[in-house]
């Protein structure tokens, strides 16, 4: 019977460019699993221009994100671009970790979706705000104005009452000069009337009438000056409270006006609310919106939805086979420092064995003459204690060090 044979193509030596692998490194490929993966090599290309489109937006706009916020603008730029390598290396994280084991599991897929849904609305931000840069330059000295008008009337109300105490005491003030100036008229009126004969007694001339008129009209008169010289120095005090007052109120209006920027927050917030108010822009902010987020999830959709091809199984293959390698490998270190400890064991025992055999007759010897001379000085008051401990410490060995 014969085997069905399945016919293999020949290989074909495949010299890839720089720029090829310089996708596949963005697409976290091996190149040398790639050599030979004919179909997957395409992929790889593809979804590195992704990963590439991805990093060129999240540069651009971090730049432009930047530049609202420094005030060196060309210090945005490299800010911009290492911003945009930290979401690189990000997007690589993403999709370095789907495998073809990985795209069945699907709430490893749902974390990964939301960490590049939210990089990539924060990414769109900047992006809108240069789209919409004149409707949100206009948009701004709107919400300024309006803030003013706020700033304005809380400022009003802050000092209202202490403007509404020194308002009362001037008008008080006033209201007494008033009060006595027309007593003064009133008796300056009846002095004349009664010196011309209009009025009072309707004699002409100066009478005891008119001379009591008189008095009392200068009294008044006097009463009045006295009043005023009083009474005037208070209200150009109040006034000067009062000018003080709404000049303190113009300088908080203006230094408030010197807080007033074009920066990232206010753009942002000119922006909601030019949403809130045009309809026909909303639309087109959201499409926007949608359409940045899925330049941003474009790494993570490529590596999803495009099939495994032998690259993936090749990969799978290869870090299994290291995998087992590396087992292996601490195998047969582990046996061999094993086997090292043996033979050291044998060969230590073996050479221990034959010192105490080599030196047993000179142990033997050298326990004679200890013994003979303590024979000899036993007259000496040598005792057998003290020939004990004299050949402990000579003869007998003791702990190994």
């Amino acid at each position: 019977m014969m085997e069905k044979s399945i016919a293999q193509p020949e290989a074909v030596a495949y010299k890839s460019t720089k720029i090829t692998e310089f996708l596949w490194w963005l697409s976290t490929a091996e190149k040398e699993l790639l050599a030979d993966a004919v179909v997957d090599r395409n992929r790889h290309t593809i979804i590195g221009m992704t990963v590439l489109a991805t990093w060129a937006l999240a540069s651009m706009a971090w730049t432009y994100f930047f530049s609202t916020v420094a005030t060196n603008k060309w210090l945005a730029i490299p800010l911009g671009f290492f911003m945009g390598f930290i979401i690189l290396t990000i997007d690589r994280a993403l999709i370095k970790g789907i495998n073809k084991s990985f795209k069945n599991k699907l709430l490893p897929l749902l974390f990964r979706g939301m960490l590049a849904i939210t990089i990539g609305t924060f990414m769109a931000q900047p992006a809108l705000l240069y789209m919409f840069n004149k409707e949100i330059k206009l948009q701004t000295s709107l919400d300024n104005e309006k803030k003013k008008q706020v700033k304005s009337q809380e400022l009003n109300g802050l000092f209202k009452n202490k403007k509404a105490e020194l308002l009362t005491a001037k008008e008080s003030l006033q209201k007494e000069m008033a009060l006595k100036y027309s007593d003064v008229i009133k008796a300056r009126e009846n002095f004349l009337a009664e010196t011309d004969g209009t009025g009072g007694t309707g004699k002409v001339g100066i009478a005891a009438v008119a001379l009591t008129k008189r008095n009392e009209y200068q009294k008044l008169d006097e009463e009045y000056k006295q009043l005023a010289n009083t009474n005037l120095p208070k209200i150009t005090a109040v006034e000067t409270e009062l000018k003080t007052v709404d000049d303190t109120i113009k300088k908080e209006e203006a230094t408030f006006e010197n807080y007033f920027n074009d920066g990232f927050l206010t753009q942002i917030e000119a922006l909601n609310n030019l949403i809130k108010t045009n309809p026909a822009l909303q639309f087109r902010y959201y499409l926007l919106v949608i359409i940045l987020l899925l330049i941003e999830l474009m790494p993570v959709i490529a590596k999803t939805i495009l099939p495994s091809g032998t690259y993936d199984e090749k990969a799978m293959l290869r870090e299994n086979m290291e995998k087992e390698i590396a087992r292996s490998n601490i195998s047969k270190e582990q046996k061999l420092k094993e086997l090292y400890l043996t033979k050291s064991e044998q060969m230590d025992t073996e050479a221990i064995t034959a010192f105490f055999d080599i030196t047993k007759e000179a142990r033997i010897e050298k326990i004679k003459t200890f013994s003979n001379k303590w024979k000899e000085d036993r007259d000496k008051d040598k005792t057998f204690a003290s020939l004990w401990k004299s050949m402990k410490r000579e003869i007998l060995t003791g702990e190994e060090f």
